[in-house]
């Protein structure tokens, strides 16, 4: 019994053991966790490098303008007219309507481009409230027709003349007299080559910008276009069109 004892204390004894008194396999596996824990942290900070890297971007605004002339001409041109008797104001309204038709197709436009609205009367000694008891004529009317046409360029001379009508006791325009209307409506035709060169535009920026930061432009990370805007180039010529996008985009810049 005591030589078991004996040799059980000899083989505890001569166990390995570091130089710490530590044994040698915790030792090593001690080494292999630190090494383990400390590449764990620099693959990690090489992660965040990477990252904030990417995170680098810059973003611009390409705008693309384009004149155009009107394709489409809405031309209301009314005329009042006065009269004590309202039969006979009708008579009136209608007899100056049909000449005013007469003279667009005279112009040159199309029947089916021209529409006459119903005449508007007025009955001054009806309303509910005062100030018209010294009124030379008790009933006034309105009448409007209204050319719809895409040749613009036939409205804007034909305009020009509305004086003749004057000169035969018209009485165009009025208290009322809406104004003309140019319109374009070939966006769609225009639109992808419009996109492409607000595009262009802004990746010539962002290369510019990167050149003078001492970067090199990346892939794109976002990227939006605005909505087409249409208006009069100036209040002078409502018949040629400025029309204009913008397009923003970021891209990534890289070292």
């Amino acid at each position: 019994m005591e030589s078991v004892i004996a040799d059980h204390s000899r083989s505890a004894s001569e166990r390995p053991r570091s130089a710490g008194g530590i044994p040698l396999a915790a030792a090593v596996l001690g080494l292999l966790l630190a090494a383990g824990l400390a590449g764990a942290a620099w693959l990690g900070g090489q992660s965040l490098l990477t990252f904030k890297r990417l995170d680098r971007s810059v973003e611009v605004k390409g705008l693309s303008e384009r004149e155009v002339p009107a394709d489409l001409a809405i031309w209301p041109i009314g005329f009042v007219e006065a009269d004590n008797d309202v039969g006979n104001l009708y008579r009136t309204i209608e007899r100056k309507t049909a000449r005013l038709v007469e003279f667009l197709k005279q112009a040159g436009f199309k029947a089916e481009e021209i529409g006459a609205s119903a005449p508007t009367v007025v009955d001054k000694q009806a309303r509910e409230y005062g100030g018209d008891e010294r009124a030379q004529f008790r009933f006034t009317g309105r009448s409007t027709v209204t050319v719809y046409t895409a040749d613009v360029a036939r409205v804007r001379a034909t305009m020009n003349r509305l004086g003749e009508l004057g000169r035969e006791g018209f009485a165009i325009g009025g208290e009322h007299g809406a104004q003309t209307q140019f319109l374009f409506t070939g966006l769609n035709a225009i639109k992808p080559e419009m996109i492409e060169e607000a595009t262009r535009n802004a990746r010539e920026a962002a290369t510019k910008f990167a050149e003078d930061s001492g970067s090199h432009l990346g892939k794109i990370r976002r990227a939006s276009q605005g909505q087409f805007s249409i208006g009069d180039r100036d209040a002078s010529t409502p018949h040629i069109k400025k029309i204009r996008v913008v397009s923003t985009v970021e891209y990534y810049l890289a070292d």
